[in-house]
């Protein structure tokens, strides 16, 4: 079976508006509980936290544990990249960042059609294995959002890449446009171990609508709702790590547990996994899984994954007069500093930076429709 690691993205923080706050004390706690449990997998990537995911992999990881006991996962973000002058001081970068002298993991970071510029017209995966060559990466491989198509041009191209990093989770699984069964098709078929990212969808598995808790308890009383999604990947063939992108010690405890009993799902409950996916796709607005790449590059500050996480917990109980949800927003619009929903000038620069291919502006409107009313407090 695989092993788990942490996916250091959403990291605790202490300040929930401030995403650059990490936890660094909760995040040690993290740290260790994997570690006593026996997994030693980190995974950080530039962009994560604003630059500051790398920052806690050092200080609550690099500097506590001997080199040789864990091993690092980070990314080269080809998004990012616009001339090749830009690579060595990001890898230079990064290996400060996280205190280390060598990956032992390093990905092309979400290579797909939006991000070519950093790997097409700036040849960027020579950059990588030169580093390879020279001792400062030790496996090296790709992470992708992109289709089962692209991702078999790009590994019949670079049949170098020693591993790819997928988005796989039973809600994706026959998702036509997310097509995860597919990829994962396509990665056994070029014999690529597989690292899994999205594993509970950013959350979406880990809190399902009642119905579907209700059919998922009828079949298994005593297994949890976040063991489903955990079993469904780690017994995937051909998995040999699977990311948790946990927020709290406490998550990581439940993950360890219910990772270390994550038998195979059976033929019946592979039926209700279907009929969960049917449940949970009706109650779900917007397919974000919160990553936050689309945040930095809003010129109006808006929190545009936090405004979509408020709109989907308001879409699924229901539409009201006055509702928390809505409550949360109004708290969330009278910070310093913000955008809110009806902010958004539409440059759609956030478009491009989406793995899920969201029409970002669109469902803008339809949040400040939902919460920017006379009943919160607004007016036009």
């Amino acid at each position: 079976m695989a092993e788990l690691g942490l996916g250091m993205m959403r990291l605790p923080v202490l300040d929930e508006n401030d995403f650059s706050s990490v936890d660094y004390d909760q995040v040690s706690k993290m740290v260790d509980a994997l570690m006593d449990a026996g997994f030693n997998c980190f995974d950080t990537a530039y962009p994560y936290h604003e630059g500051l995911s790398e920052v806690a992999l050092r200080k609550c990881l690099v500097e506590r544990y001997p080199r040789d006991s864990f091993k690092v996962f980070d990314k080269l973000p080809t998004f990012a990249i616009t001339e090749e002058s830009q690579l060595e001081p990001i890898f230079k970068e990064q290996l400060e960042r996280c205190g280390v002298e060598y990956f032992d993991y390093y990905l092309m970071h979400n290579v797909s059609g939006y991000s070519e510029k950093g790997w097409l017209d700036v040849d960027s995966f020579s950059f990588a294995n030169k580093k390879k060559e020279e001792g400062y990466i030790k496996h090296l491989g790709l992470s992708t959002h992109a289709n089962a198509e692209f991702l078999d041009n790009m590994l019949t191209i670079h049949p170098e890449m020693e591993f790819v990093l997928l988005q796989l989770n039973y809600l994706d699984w026959e998702d036509e446009g997310i097509e995860s069964r597919k990829c994962w098709e396509v990665a056994r078929k070029h014999n690529k171990p597989i690292m899994v990212m999205e594993a509970f969808k950013g959350g979406f598995l880990s809190d399902v609508p009642k119905e579907a808790e209700k059919i998922m308890k009828e079949c298994a009383p005593d297994k949890s709702v976040i063991s489903w999604a955990m079993r469904f990947v780690a017994n995937l063939d051909g998995v040999f790590l699977v990311l948790t992108g946990a927020s709290s010690f406490k998550q990581v405890e439940e993950n360890i547990a219910e990772f270390n009993n994550a038998t195979p799902l059976n033929d019946e409950e592979l039926k209700v996994i279907s009929d969960v996916s049917e449940i949970i796709n009706a109650n779900i607005t917007v397919d974000c899984t919160k990553c936050r790449y689309c945040v930095d590059s809003c010129s109006e500050e808006i929190d545009i994954a936090k405004l979509f996480d408020l709109y989907n917990k308001e879409k699924i109980l229901g539409e009201n007069e006055w509702s928390p949800i809505g409550n949360a927003y109004v708290n969330y619009s009278k910070l310093p500093g913000v955008g809110i929903a009806s902010d958004c000038t539409e440059c759609e620069l956030c478009i491009e930076e989406c793995p899920q291919e969201i029409n970002i502006p669109e469902v803008l409107k339809d949040v400040a429709k939902t919460f920017e009313t006379e009943g919160y407090g607004f007016t036009n």
